[in-house]
C-alpha cells in the first residue's frame, strides 16, 4: 500500500514558509549589528547567539523575513538553510506578520475542561478572525496554542507570552477590547504588558530600561512547595541513590548498563494478544 504525506507550513501561514522582504536599508542593518554585537559577545561560542538573534530580527520586522534569515546567518558564519532550519523549528517564531499583541488560548487538557475551548470560539467570532489571523487594524492576533505550564490559574490566555489567569468568555472579550482600545492591561504575573516586538526585544536579551518586574507568585503556584513543608517533604540528595525501596536507582542503573551495549529491538509487525481474563473475554470466565 503506498502512503502520501503532504508535509509543509502550517495551513493557516500563506505563502512561503519564511517570506517578506528580502535586505535590510544600511541603517537599519548598521542598528541591528551594533545589537548582535551585544548579544553575540554573551556567548563563548558565537552561533550559540542564534536563538536570541531571531528574537531579535523579529523585534524588527514583527515576524521572521528573508533579511532577518540573512541578517543572521552572515552575524554568525552560517548558511540561509542553518538558520531557516533552526527557524522554523521553534513555533515562538513568527512566519507571518504579527499584531501589537499576539493572544494565545489554551485548550489543552485542565484549560479545556474549565472553559478553553468556549474561549476561542468566543474571540473567533468577537474578533472575527481564525487561528493564525490578525484584525483588521492590525492590533490583535490570534492564536492556539498548546500547553504553557499554567494549569494552576486555568483556564489561562496568554498575551505575547504573558498569562492571563482564570479566564472566561467574557473577561478575555473585555480583554482584547481594551487592547484594540489602547489600553495595556496588567498581566496576572508581571508588572506590565509590552508590545510583541518589545517583548521580542526583550527575548533577544536587550530589555528596555523600563522594562516590568515580575509579579508576584500566585497561592495556587506556591501550594504544592507549602504542602512539602508543612510535612517534612525533600526532594532526594543529587548523586545518592535510593536503595530502599525495590527497584531503586541503583538497581535501575544496573539494568540498564546490563543491556547499554546491545541493540534496540526492531520493530514488530504485529501487536503481542493480551492475556484472556474474564473482563476482556466472556468465555474466560467460564
Amino acid at each position: 500500500m503506498t502512503v502520501f504525506l503532504d508535509l509543509g507550513q502550517r495551513p493557516d501561514e500563506p505563502g512561503p514558509p519564511i517570506h517578506g522582504r528580502a535586505n535590510y536599508p544600511a541603517d537599519v542593518a548598521e542598528r541591528l549589528a551594533a545589537d548582535a554585537a551585544t548579544i553575540i559577545a554573551r556567548y563563548p561560542q558565537s552561533r550559540s547567539a542564534l536563538l536570541p538573534l531571531l528574537h531579535l530580527v523579529q523585534a524588527e520586522d514583527g515576524c521572521l523575513t528573508p533579511a532577518g534569515i540573512s541578517f543572521c546567518a552572515k552575524q554568525l558564519g552560517l548558511t540561509d538553510a542553518e538558520v531557516t532550519a533552526v527557524a522554523t523549528f521553534y513555533s515562538m517564531y513568527r512566519r507571518t506578520p504579527t499584531g501589537d499583541y499576539l493572544v494565545g488560548v489554551c485548550t489543552n487538557t485542565l484549560c479545556a475542561i474549565m472553559g478553553g475551548d468556549a474561549i476561542l470560539e468566543s474571540l473567533e467570532s468577537h474578533l472575527d478572525i481564525a487561528p493564525g489571523q490578525t484584525t483588521t487594524d492590525g492590533t490583535i492576533t490570534l492564536e492556539h496554542v498548546e500547553c504553557n505550564a499554567a494549569c494552576d490559574y486555568a483556564p489561562v490566555v496568554m498575551v505575547n507570552w504573558d498569562f492571563f489567569d482564570n479566564q472566561t468568555p467574557s473577561s478575555v472579550r473585555d480583554l482584547v477590547d481594551a487592547l484594540r482600545a489602547g489600553e495595556r492591561p496588567v498581566p496576572s504575573r508581571s508588572g506590565a504588558l509590552c508590545t510583541f516586538r518589545e517583548t521580542a526585544r526583550t527575548l533577544a536579551g536587550l530589555p528596555s530600561s523600563d522594562a516590568p518586574d515580575p509579579g508576584p507568585i500566585g497561592e495556587a503556584t506556591l501550594a504544592g512547595l507549602r504542602y512539602a513543608h508543612e510535612h517534612d517533604m525533600s526532594a532526594p540528595e543529587a548523586g545518592v541513590p535510593s536503595d530502599s525501596a525495590p527497584g531503586g536507582a541503583s538497581e535501575q542503573a544496573e539494568a540498564a548498563e546490563s543491556v547499554a551495549d546491545e541493540p534496540a529491538p526492531a520493530p514488530e509487525a504485529t501487536v503481542p494478544a493480551r492475556p484472556s481474563t474474564p473482563e476482556t473475554d466472556p468465555k474466560a470466565a467460564q
